[in-house]
């Protein structure tokens, strides 16, 4: 037990020893300084401190009361309360909240293990709390649109500015004779018009469109109550006959040269590549410029008017062996459509 005096560990005991020896035992500075593990001069330090306050505390004094707070206790004392009432971690934490006690889902879900309560079983919505919820979008349906006068506020108003141009050309006729399909509830002029104003507004993918579903200014431009959901427009491309673009493209042609549109001399011809991340076996690999290198996409041709900057021609179902091939073929499509050749 003498070393534990003798050679103290800690800092404070240490400095409580060594200045003991030196005024209590009257021991001389050089040899406390050294049994201790001090230097000459630092020892000298630290009874030049001692001096100047001998007040100071070597020993911490032992802390009393209890060990868990009071304010804790109230609050688990109410968290097991309401969980007996059969409310979840976050309906507790939400009463907790409008009393003025903020715990958080993850405290409350530790605090209930600690007291033993096992998980609730899931709880159909009846049986929960009332409170804030999701507001739930209505079905897409053309027949419930709803075209009496009002005011709303929408993020599309700049979409409004192409309506003038799509009231000349008659879309739904144009879908209707190369083929595209529609359903009572979605007809196929609604279905385009819908995946058009994603396009027109930026949007990336067609799976964004749920942050728009209570959109109205969206919805009347589609000409529907609300529009459709991520899986109707995600799925829909898939219920397109291949063929009915091509007729798409030639009448689209027709109509908007019929309003006036002028039909360049110059163009801009483009082979690009679709990435593909799938696993088809069949799908052949080309030339990704962004990337430099090859791999598996979809090879596209594209002819761009390099007046108007309009695209003219388009072909998304090429393979390598009609790469060459497809740049007549815009020749030919051209010269149907207008009976003379491109210049250049």
């Amino acid at each position: 037990m003498a070393r534990f005096f003798l050679e103290p560990k800690n800092a404070a005991h240490r400095q409580y020893e060594a200045l003991r020896a030196y005024f209590v035992e009257n021991l001389p500075s050089a040899e406390v300084a050294h049994r201790f593990g001090y230097s000459p001069g630092s020892f000298r330090v630290l009874t030049h401190q001692f001096r100047q306050q001998p007040d100071r505390s070597f020993f911490l004094p032992p802390q009393k009361g209890p060990q868990a707070s009071p304010k804790t206790d109230r609050v688990r004392d109410k968290v097991v309360a309401l969980r007996k009432q059969n409310l979840s971690i976050y309906d507790i934490s939400r009463v907790l909240e409008e009393s003025g006690q903020k715990v958080s889902p993850v405290a409350l879900s530790l605090m209930l293990k600690e007291e033993g309560f096992a998980r609730l079983p899931r709880r159909r919505d009846e049986e929960r709390l009332p409170g804030p919820r999701p507001e739930v979008a209505e079905v897409a349906d053309v027949n419930r649109l709803d075209l009496s006068p009002r005011r709303f506020r929408t993020q599309f108003g700049g979409l409004y500015l192409f309506v003038p141009y799509l009231t000349q050309i008659p879309l739904e006729k144009l879908l209707a004779e190369a083929g595209f399909p529609g359903t009572k509830m979605i007809p196929a002029g609604q279905a385009i018009r819908s995946l058009l104003g994603l396009k027109l507004f930026g949007s990336a993918r067609h799976s964004h469109v749920m942050s728009h579903v209570l959109d109205e200014g969206l919805a009347l431009f589609a000409g529907l109550n609300v529009i459709p959901k991520r899986s109707f427009l995600t799925e829909y491309s898939c219920r397109i006959d291949p063929a009915s673009y091509p007729r798409l493209m030639r009448l689209w042609f027709d109509a908007v040269g019929r309003l006036g549109l002028g039909r360049g001399s110059s163009f801009d011809l483009d082979f690009h590549t679709i990435p593909f991340h799938g696993e088809e076996a069949l799908m052949e690999k080309h030339y990704v410029s962004k990337r430099s290198r090859r791999q598996k996409g979809i090879l596209a041709f594209l002819a761009q008017d390099a007046e108007t900057r309009v695209f003219c021609y388009a072909n998304g179902q090429l393979r390598k062996d009609e790469q060459n091939e497809e740049v007549l073929r815009f020749v030919q499509f051209w010269k149907e459509r207008t009976g003379k050749l491109p210049e250049e």
